[in-house]
């Protein structure tokens, strides 16, 4: 899908030249946390990210920051059993908080360890106020399945804002791809929290990655960017 021709209404589409300036600037790791108590305090504007087991988390994130090992990628779903927090901007004045949520729906996933998730990521959801948005990964080929819209039914609940992003789009053909953004886009029309415009990504041919970015960017402390588009 082309970066500047994203999913949804366009009179909002955010600025590409941002999100590039943006995830040029340093990405740091700040800390993993896996119980409330332990979440950073901090002023800066949070996005988080969020997905199945295996959707191709770490990989896009590891793309949209152009780091091959920010985020860490396993062939085991389930892996990552943290909230993980990266600290996004011009040294010495971060533009946002990059936060990576453990994955879910892994089939060996017991019930103890689904309701730690659940508990953990929804008191996070509830609890932070300076949460802008939660992008919600989907694999292209499989399109939203039942453990994703409990997730978006908690963010609905929640009324925390997130958007659908489509990962391993390099899998479908055109044809699959506007049939799987078609019915995507008639589902999240249920959902009240659901950010109308869909993203379309393949972290291994970079398609999408600058749109996200911007995205991201769209959603940044602007004091911090450092960058004023054009006019």
């Amino acid at each position: 899908m082309n970066d500047a021709a994203p999913e949804g209404p366009d009179d909002d589409t955010p600025d590409i030249e941002t999100g590039r300036w943006l995830f040029a600037q340093p990405c740091e790791f700040l800390r993993g946390v896996v119980e409330m108590k332990g979440l950073p305090e901090t002023a800066l504007p949070e996005v988080a990210f969020a997905g199945r087991s295996n959707v191709g988390k770490s990989s896009l994130i590891n793309a949209l920051t152009g780091r091959k090992t920010l985020a860490r990628t396993s062939n085991t779903p389930g892996r990552t059993k943290e909230l993980n927090f990266f600290e996004l901007g011009p040294q010495g004045q971060a533009a946002v908080m990059l936060v990576d949520l453990p994955g879910y729906g892994y089939a060996r996933e017991t019930k103890a360890r689904v309701g730690e998730w659940t508990r953990l990521v929804m008191s996070y959801l509830r609890g932070r106020a300076g949460l802008r948005r939660v992008f919600v990964l989907i694999d292209a080929r499989h399109g939203i399945k039942e453990n994703d819209h409990e997730v978006m039914a908690m963010l609905d609940e929640a009324a925390v804002s997130y958007q659908i992003v489509l990962t391993k789009i390099d899998k479908l053909k055109k044809g699959e791809l506007e049939l799987r953004l078609e019915e995507v886009r008639a589902d999240i029309r249920r959902h009240v929290a659901a950010h109308p415009r869909i993203v379309a990504t393949s972290s291994e041919k970079g398609d999408g990655i600058a749109m996200l970015r911007a995205e991201v960017a769209s959603l940044a402390d602007p004091a911090a960017l450092g960058y004023k588009p054009q006019a």
